[in-house]
């Protein structure tokens, strides 16, 4: 049984209409929370709202690039709830395009709504969390943003900055009646994960098999029951990446160990998304099924 009480808690998630998102969605409605899912896909975000058990939500279009939607957001929130409890910087997005080859607007696309998105959402946030008699911000990072990822820099820098900023966050904010906590998770069974392999991407995050939403969604719980700065859905994954790091110069070396591995993970991910009807080869090449 979960120690945090969701009960008629409003919980705001982005990147809502997702895989992890909506995972999340209804695991807080089911304890009896009001969620806000928030998707750039204002029909998904809706669908997903309008399935959740229990009464209150809302499924709200908005692009959190632009600042407008996101004041815009947040007045809503602030006219329909009064306040906000949990605030879950949950979207996301990666890109299998190799650094030298992808576009200056890419990059800054991607940086945008990974990195800067999540900050000014949390800061215009404050006043409806400051109205809560228990305001938490919860964040989605990645194991990327401890280990650096060669195929995906752009994601690892993104990741990485977000964890330095919400560690910073938290410590700031602590003592303000705001507790400010990350999840970290790794490769997770998403359509962004899905996208990823059949473009090629990173085969060093298959060196075991994709987790599960429900894995990261139980993490984000254990966050909100025991309030700390960091999260880890599979723990011996985030030791093993923390002690990699503490001598960064060895990479070079020690990644080539560690491709083979992924490349066979990879391939056997790839085989289970053709077995499960997700994905399928035409022409040699890979390329996603989409989903009814």
């Amino acid at each position: 049984m979960s120690g945090f009480d969701f009960t008629d808690k409003v919980m705001l998630v982005t990147g809502g209409a997702g895989g992890i998102g909506s995972a999340m969605c209804r695991r807080f409605a089911s304890g009896g929370a009001r969620c806000v899912v928030v998707d750039i896909d204002e029909a998904r975000a809706r669908k997903v709202a309008d399935e959740l058990p229990g009464p209150g939500h809302a499924g709200i279009g908005c692009d959190l690039t632009d600042r407008a939607q996101v004041e815009a957001l947040f007045d809503r929130v602030a006219v329909d709830y009064g306040r906000l409890d949990v605030l879950v910087n949950n979207v996301g997005m990666t890109s299998a395009a190799r650094f030298d080859e992808r576009s200056v607007e890419s990059i800054e696309r991607e940086l945008d709504l990974n990195l800067l998105s999540p900050l000014i959402a949390t800061r215009l946030a404050i006043p409806l969390l400051r109205a809560s008699r228990d305001a938490r911000v919860v964040t989605t990072g990645s194991l990327g943003g401890i280990l650096p990822l060669g195929e995906t820099p752009i994601y690892t820098a993104s990741k990485f900055g977000l964890r330095g900023a919400m560690l910073s966050i938290g410590l700031d904010l602590q003592d303000k009646g705001i507790r400010v906590g990350s999840v970290l998770p790794s490769a997770t069974d998403t359509r962004m994960l899905r996208e990823e392999a059949v473009q090629g991407g990173n085969s060093l995050q298959f060196q075991d098999p994709p987790q599960q939403p429900a894995d990261v969604v139980a993490a984000v719980v254990s966050l909100l029951d025991k309030p700390r700065l960091e999260a880890y859905p599979r723990s011996g994954e985030s030791r093993l990446v923390r002690f990699a790091m503490l001598v960064p110069n060895l990479l070079p070396r020690t990644f080539p160990l560690f491709r083979k591995r992924g490349d066979r993970g990879q391939a056997r991910y790839l085989e289970d998304l053709r077995r499960r009807g997700l994905a399928r080869r035409v022409d040699g090449r890979w390329e996603l099924v989409e989903e009814a």
